[in-house]
């Protein structure tokens, strides 16, 4: 299978958990990086995901899935273990043009959640296809290594050049040799 890499733009992107287990709170997790706009549907809630959704002031309904919950929703993410609910829920997905992901379930998703690296705007998204979220995970932790502790300074630099200078190719090539230049200065 082939995933093609993008980034979602979120602003107006609202997103369904159903689910209030520990794979639901990780979900979380990474949702809450890109948008607060955010509502968990679960019968149970652990006490850390409850703990997140207090402290991120998510709504959540105390109470199982119901036919037609994900209509208000853009993006829904189902993270319980009963195989019949994610099913159900996907192909109700499926049927309204909704983009679902059934978390461990290769049959019920439409997107995956890549390992990623976020300083400020800068986001780098690693990801496997499901092959080995393992090695996601620690290519991940490389290379945040390697990644500058200045390189939010750098892009705020490089945003206001860009919004600076007269578009075209001549402002297309002064930023890239400014970038080279970064990036060469920090491998002496």
């Amino acid at each position: 299978m082939k995933y093609f890499p993008i980034f979602l733009k979120m602003d107006s992107i609202r997103v369904l958990v159903v689910g209030g287990g520990n794979i639901a709170l990780e979900k979380l997790e990474k949702i809450i990086d890109f948008t607060s706009d955010i509502e968990v549907i679960s019968k149970e809630i652990k006490n850390e995901t409850m703990n997140f959704l207090k402290e991120h002031n998510i709504f959540w309904q105390m109470r199982g899935y119901l036919p037609n919950d994900v209509d208000k929703f853009d993006l829904i993410v189902v993270a319980v273990d009963d195989l019949n609910l994610q099913k159900k829920i996907f192909d109700e997905c499926t049927s309204k043009n909704k983009l679902c992901n059934s978390v461990d379930s290769v049959d019920f998703f439409y997107f995956l959640f890549p390992a990623y690296i976020k300083r400020g705007p800068m986001c780098i998204a690693i990801s496997t296809s499901g092959k080995s979220p393992a090695v996601a995970k620690h290519l991940k932790a490389y290379l945040a290594e390697k990644i500058p502790e200045d390189i939010d300074d750098f892009l705020e630099y490089m945003n206001e050049l860009r919004n600076s200078l007269p578009k075209g190719q001549e402002r297309m090539r002064y930023l890239s040799e400014v970038a080279k230049k970064y990036f060469e200065k920090l491998q002496q």
